[in-house]
């Protein structure tokens, strides 16, 4: 039974969630299953790379990030799903030994027109290395179910 509602996103608000630290082992596992270039695959091939080391592939940065947002808030929320990502940036490599925590921004919050029972709220998502430097930042829309469907708006 969700307790986060559209209501609850405030504009502006920013929390943080959630720690992960990423190991060799994922990293590896995670490269052979969806993504096996030599860098993410084998140290060398990654130290001789732009990325400086054996890294994470961009989208297990991703799927990092999603089970931060899932643990943190989304299990919790009457999310309705996501029309999509509007902005994905890997901005820094993720490396063995990274512990990761995620920040969420509310950008913008608004009822939808077409289905006043839901509203759709725009996020930042920032995947924080322990130095507080971002290693991805991504915006999206999320659909959100409303406290009292059906209630008039304001």
């Amino acid at each position: 039974m969700p307790d986060i509602f559209f209501e609850d996103f405030i504009i502006g608000e920013v929390k943080t969630f959630g720690s992960h630290k990423v190991t060799e082992e994922e990293i590896l596992a995670f490269a052979r299953e969806f993504d096996p270039q030599p860098m993410h695959l084998d140290a060398a091939a990654g130290k001789a790379s732009l990325l400086g080391g054996l890294a994470a592939s961009g989208w297990h940065s991703c799927a990092i990030m999603m089970r931060l947002i899932c643990d943190g808030f989304l299990l919790r929320t009457a999310g309705m799903g996501s029309p999509g990502v509007t902005e994905n940036k890997w901005l820094a490599p993720v490396f063995p030994d990274d512990v990761l925590t995620l920040r969420r921004t509310v950008l913008e919050s608004r009822t939808s027109k077409s289905n006043p029972d839901m509203g759709l709220v725009t996020f930042r998502f920032e995947l924080l290395k322990a130095d507080k430097s971002a290693a991805l930042d991504q915006t999206c829309v999320v659909m959100v179910g409303r406290r009292n469907p059906g209630a008039r708006l304001a």
